[in-house]
This record gives structure tokens, C-alpha cells and sequence, in this order.
């Protein structure tokens, strides 16, 4: 079975742009965990902040 050779570098892209897209996904879950984590850690320092506010207004 012979091919043209242009087929070998259309499935070369192919796989090239396959690796691309896996590689680009990975990349922006890892960003956007961290940017929900970071919101989640502000969001918690804020609870502990007005928590303390309220304690220290019910003391006194």
C-alpha cells in the first residue's frame, strides 16, 4: 500500500496538534485550580476576619 507522502505529514499534524491540545487543557486546569484556590484562601481569611471582628464587639 503506497501513500503520497503529503498523507504522512497531514497525520503528523494531526498527532502534533492532538499533543497540543492535551498539553494546552492540562496546562489551563492547573491555572485555574490555582486561581480557585487563591479565591478560596481569600475568601476563608475574610470569614476569620469578620469572625474575630464579632468576638471582640460581643466581649467587649
Amino acid at each position: 500500500m503506497d501513500l503520497p507522502f503529503w498523507i504522512y505529514f497531514v497525520v503528523a499534524g494531526i498527532m502534533t496538534s492532538a499533543y497540543m491540545v492535551i498539553k494546552t487543557g492540562r496546562e489551563d486546569r492547573r491555572v485555574e485550580e490555582e486561581i480557585i484556590e487563591r479565591e478560596g484562601q481569600i475568601y476563608m481569611e475574610r470569614l476569620e476576619k469578620k469572625r474575630s471582628e464579632k468576638k471582640e464587639m460581643e466581649h467587649g
